[in-house]
């Protein structure tokens, strides 16, 4: 709390600078590990779907190479894709926990400079509304407005100084469920896959669920689908084939 208490509430810089820096700020405790286009769960889901599908693929290629029999790499890929499962559900539960806990420490700063500092935040809302247009007497009049309610005031300076979005916020759990789903939807797939067609089966719902991940992430952000795909499958062949040659050369 030594900066709250600092004399200075800019540290020396202008407010338009201070702004800036805190939007930084915000931005930085508004992101996670899956991004923030596309809603937390739908990465986690995705971003699982294919963690799933190379791992289900390499552990293929590794029973292939024993002396098992195809019901056994059946049993023993699901019992790998049942513990996958759990620590893909914790960890994003864990990570989404993690993001609200820093959100709730940004929201608690923010109110307290409001509380303490408030000519040097309707400075900010002044520099803020001026580069949106405002000026002149209806810039005062918003000031007022907003200064007047304190709820409303943490709402914009959250929205505008810190760029953060609370309706954006996501509960762990969700995203948790999320990346659970993921790996059931992966491993059901292509476990089926093996399945309905032993020797063959496993690599291609691997690499089917690993193009669709990544064409729908791609959908989700804007950004181009073959690249996606092409790359995700280009990384999984590249992943398979070197444990492969390399597994060959272990066991010779």
């Amino acid at each position: 709390m030594s900066d709250l208490n600092s004399p200075s509430h800019f540290k020396g810089k202008e407010a338009l600078d201070h702004v800036v820096e805190a939007q930084v700020e915000g931005l930085m405790a508004s992101t996670e590990i899956h991004g923030e286009e596309m809603p937390g769960h739908v990465s986690a889901a995705t971003d699982a779907a294919r963690e799933t599908a190379l791992l289900l693929l390499l552990g293929w290629i590794i029973l292939s190479l024993g002396h098992f029999s195809p019901l056994q790499n059946l049993q023993i890929l699901g019992i790998v894709a049942l513990a996958w499962m759990i620590w893909k559900a914790g960890r994003s539960a864990w990570l989404g926990w993690s993001r609200l806990e820093r959100l709730h420490r940004v929201l608690k700063q923010e109110k307290w400079e409001i509380e303490h500092n408030r000519a040097q935040e309707r400075s900010e809302l002044a520099d803020l509304y001026a580069a949106k247009g405002f000026e002149g007497q209806l810039l005062e009049d918003v000031l007022d407005v907003l200064m007047a309610d304190g709820d409303r005031l943490l709402r914009v300076m959250v929205e505008e100084e810190l760029g953060l979005s609370l309706e954006k916020t996501e509960h762990p759990l969700k995203q948790g469920l999320g990346a659970l789903l993921g790996v059931s939807f992966s491993a059901a797939l292509c476990l089926l896959c093996e399945f309905l067609f032993p020797g063959y089966g496993l690599p291609f719902g691997s690499f089917l669920i690993g193009g669709a991940a990544a064409a729908y992430a791609a959908r989700q952000i804007g950004n181009q689908l073959i690249p996606a795909v092409v790359w995700t499958l280009g990384l999984f062949a590249l992943s398979a084939g070197s444990l492969f040659f390399l597994m060959q050369y272990v066991l010779r």
